[in-house]
């Protein structure tokens, strides 16, 4: 991967993109989003036992953060039969898999992203989220400064690589005072400026 020129990961780097996310205004409409799922998936509906309360969060991330999920009716009933609850609070990452993998209308899917992302907003600080803009970035600070095994991409598609490529890139630039989700900020604000500014999350 050539070299972007931007600066490597630093306590003062990641504190400045924390700043622009939370202070920019062209962040406010995902400010605002951000705090609307956190009350729908942590106050109103924490569980994931009843099919109306899971359906509506499936539907508010899909149209969030815009997974491109077709029939959310049956991803929230695939979640529901799941009994995932005691995974999330076990920190058990094979959930996000179990998630991610459903058959609808005989075609197998794989909503890898989706699952990230419904995970994270019940335990922010267990299940960091995947998404392109912070792949690209930990691909590209390992290939600057090789803090873990990542041969490409489809690598990070793997959940348990994903999460150990986190605490590694977190660990090696000594970033141990944010937690995961600060970080996916951080990588989500930097990998907007750098390889899509025009493009939304």
């Amino acid at each position: 991967m050539k070299n972007l020129n931007i600066a490597l990961p630093s306590v003062e780097e990641v504190e400045k993109y924390l700043c622009i996310w939370e202070t920019a205004d062209e962040y406010e409409k995902y400010r605002c989003q951000e705090k609307s799922v956190v009350m729908m998936f942590r106050e109103k509906f924490p569980e994931n036992t009843k099919i109306e309360e899971t359906l509506v969060k499936v539907a508010v991330l899909n149209e969030f953060y815009r997974t491109s999920i077709l029939d959310i009716f049956s991803v929230a009933l695939h979640i529901v039969d799941l009994n995932i609850d005691n995974m999330l609070a076990e920190e058990d990452i094979h959930v996000i898999d179990k998630i991610a993998r459903i058959t609808i209308g005989g075609k197998e899917k794989h909503f890898y992203s989706f699952a990230t992302k419904y995970c994270s907003h019940h335990q922010p600080d267990k299940f960091p989220i995947y998404d392109r803009l912070v792949s690209d970035l930990l691909i590209y600070f390992n290939s600057q400064e090789k803090f873990f095994t990542i041969e490409n991409a489809k690598n990070l598609r793997d959940y348990p690589t994903f999460k150990a490529a986190m605490n590694g890139f977190r660990t090696y630039f000594h970033l141990e005072k944010f937690t995961l989700k600060e970080l996916d900020r951080y990588l989500w604000v930097l990998g907007r400026k750098i390889f899509s500014p025009k493009k939304e999350k």
